[in-house]
C-alpha cells in the first residue's frame, strides 16, 4: 500500500528557478492551487550564482576600469583599490534582496514553496525529502519539472572549490588571483575572465573550437578578442587542456595545441567553463514514462507538455537555448495551459546577451545563417567610433549590424559588440519578432546624442540612407 499523502495540489512546480518560480507564481494569479519545491534556494543558479551575482561583479569591474583611466578624461584620483570582501558582501546583499522578493511574490500570489529534494514516485505523486531531514508525499494533479542545470565538470580537472573551480566558486572568490587560466571560450569563461582580468589578473584562455563563442557572429568576437588580448590576455583556440600538476608556484597546466604541438602554462586558478548539464535523470521521471534523452534534456512541445500529459518541462532542462529570459516565458506558458487559458511557444527569435568587455548581443539571424537558408541579404553596421554618445563615455569599440533581406528590407538579425548592448538589443529584438524592416527602424526618430540612435544609423546604413556615416 502506497504511503498517505500529506498534501495535495493542483499543480506542483518541481526546481524554484527563473522558470519554476515564475510558474508558481503565475499559477497563484490564475487561482491555480500550487506548490514550488526547491533543494537549494528560490531563484536557482540566475539568482544565487549566476546572471545576476555575476552582473554585479561585472558592473563592479567596469567602473574599477573607469576610475583607473579617469585621468585621460582629467579625472583625478590615487590608484583605486578593491576590497573583495567588501564587495562579496555587497554582492550578497542583492542576492539576499532578490530571493527574499520571489519568496514574497510567490506567497503573495497564493502559491506555496517547500525546501527539499524532490523525487516523482507516480504519475501523480512526488516524495520530498525535506531540508529539515523529513518526508513529505505529494499529490498533484500536474507535474511541472524546471530543475535546470549544473555545471559540468570535466574529469581531468575535478572541483576542489579553490584552484580548480566552477563559476559557482567564481562569483564568490574571497581573493583576485594573479593568473587565471579559463578552460572554454563560451559566455561563462568569458564574463568571468573578463571580470578577473579587469581586477588585475594575468587571463588565459582555452577554447577546443577554432573560435571564441561558438555561434556568436564572428565579427562580434573579433572585436571582444583584440580588446582582450590588449589588455594581455593569452587566447589559445583549438587547443584542449589535458592536465595539471602542482608546483611550487601554482598550476601547471598542460595543453593539446593540436598538430603534435603542446604546450604548459602556469596558473594559480583554473575556472573550468565548458558548459553546462540539463538536470532531467535522477528524478524519476523515466519510470513514469516521461522520455528524457540520453543528454538528460526533457523534451516539451509548444505548450510545454512531455509525452506525458500532465507532466511539463520548462527553462534549461527543456530544450536550449540555456536562458533565463526563455525559462520565464515557459514557466508563464506553462501556467496558462494548466490553467485551461490558450498559450505556446510562439517566438520567432530569442535575444541574447553576453556580459563581456565589450558586451555582445544579438537577435534573429547572422550572416552566414541567412546566406545557408538562400536568402539574399543586405548589411548596415554603424560604428560606435562615429558615435559622439559613445566618445563621449569613452567605449568606442564596437557597432551595430542590422542584416535585412536584400528584396523585401524585412529585418532578419542584429547583432551589436559594444557599450550597452545588452540594453540595445531590445529594439532590435521588437523588431525580428514583429517582421519589421529597415524603414521602419530608419524612420523612427531616436533621440541624439544616445548610444540608441546606432540602431537606426545602422538600419539607414543598410538601405543606403544614412548621413552620419558613408553608404556603401
Amino acid at each position: 500500500m502506497s504511503e498517505k499523502a500529506t498534501r495535495s495540489y493542483d499543480a506542483v512546480v518541481i526546481g524554484g528557478g527563473p522558470g519554476g518560480y515564475t510558474c508558481a507564481i503565475r499559477l497563484g494569479q490564475l487561482k491555480v492551487k500550487t506548490l514550488c519545491i526547491e533543494k537549494e534556494e528560490v531563484g536557482g543558479v540566475c539568482l544565487n550564482w549566476g546572471c545576476i551575482p555575476s552582473k554585479a561583479l561585472i558592473a563592479n569591474a567596469h567602473t574599477f576600469e573607469k576610475i583607473k583611466h579617469g585621468a585621460s578624461t582629467g579625472i583625478m584620483v590615487a590608484e583605486p583599490k578593491l576590497d573583495v570582501a567588501k564587495m562579496q558582501e555587497w554582492k550578497n546583499g542583492i542576492v539576499k534582496k532578490l530571493t527574499g522578493g520571489v519568496r514574497q511574490l510567490i506567497k503573495g500570489n497564493g502559491s506555496e514553496h517547500l525546501y527539499g529534494t524532490a523525487k516523482i514516485v507516480g504519475k501523480n505523486r512526488i516524495e520530498v525529502q525535506t531540508r529539515e531531514g523529513g518526508k513529505e508525499i505529494i499529490e498533484a494533479k500536474n507535474i511541472v519539472v524546471a530543475t535546470g542545470a549544473t555545471t559540468i565538470e570535466i574529469p581531468t580537472f575535478k572541483f576542489d572549490g579553490k584552484s580548480i573551480i566552477g563559476a559557482r566558486e567564481a562569483v564568490s572568490l574571497q581573493e583576485i588571483p594573479k593568473r587565471l587560466l579559463v578552460i572554454g571560450g563560451g559566455v561563462i569563461g568569458l564574463e568571468l575572465g573578463c571580470v578577473y582580468q579587469s581586477f588585475g589578473a594575468q587571463l588565459t584562455v582555452v577554447e577546443a573550437t577554432p573560435g571564441l563563442l561558438p555561434g556568436t557572429d564572428p565579427d562580434c568576437t573579433a572585436v571582444l578578442e583584440r580588446r582582450m588580448t590588449k589588455k594581455g590576455a593569452k587566447i589559445y583556440k583549438n587547443a584542449k587542456a589535458m592536465g595539471y600538476e602542482k608546483t611550487a608556484n601554482g598550476l601547471a597546466v598542460k595543453l593539446d595545441l593540436g598538430g603534435g604541438k603542446a604546450e604548459t602554462v602556469e596558473t594559480d586558478v583554473v575556472l573550468v567553463a565548458v558548459g553546462m548539464r540539463p538536470n532531467g535523470k535522477g528524478l524519476g521521471l523515466e519510470e513514469i514514462g516521461v522520455k528524457v534523452d540520453e543528454r538528460g534534456f526533457v523534451p516539451s512541445d509548444k505548450l510545454c507538455r512531455t509525452n506525458v500529459p500532465n507532466v511539463y518541462s520548462i527553462g534549461d532542462v527543456s530544450q536550449p537555448p540555456l536562458l533565463a529570459h526563455k525559462a520565464v516565458k515557459e514557466g508563464e506558458i506553462a501556467a496558462e495551459v494548466i490553467a485551461g487559458h490558450k498559450a505556446e511557444r510562439d517566438w520567432v527569435s530569442i535575444a541574447g546577451a553576453i556580459f563581456t568587455d565589450p558586451e555582445i548581443a544579438s537577435v534573429g539571424m547572422t550572416e552566414a545563417q541567412a546566406k545557408e537558408k538562400g536568402i539574399e541579404v543586405r548589411v548596415g553596421k554603424m560604428p560606435f567610433a562615429a558615435s559622439g554618445r559613445a566618445m563621449a563615455v569613452q567605449e568606442t569599440d564596437g557597432f551595430i549590424k542590422t542584416v535585412i533581406d536584400a528584396k523585401s528590407h524585412q529585418v532578419l538579425g542584429v547583432h551589436i559588440v559594444g557599450p550597452s548592448a545588452s540594453d540595445l538589443i531590445s529594439e532590435a529584438a521588437l523588431a525580428v519578432e514583429m517582421a519589421a524592416f529597415a524603414e521602419d527602424m530608419a524612420l523612427t526618430i531616436h533621440p541624439h546624442p544616445t548610444l540608441g540612435e546606432a540602431m537606426m544609423i545602422s538600419a539607414q546604413h543598410s538601405i543606403g540612407i544614412a548621413v552620419d556615416i558613408m553608404n556603401r
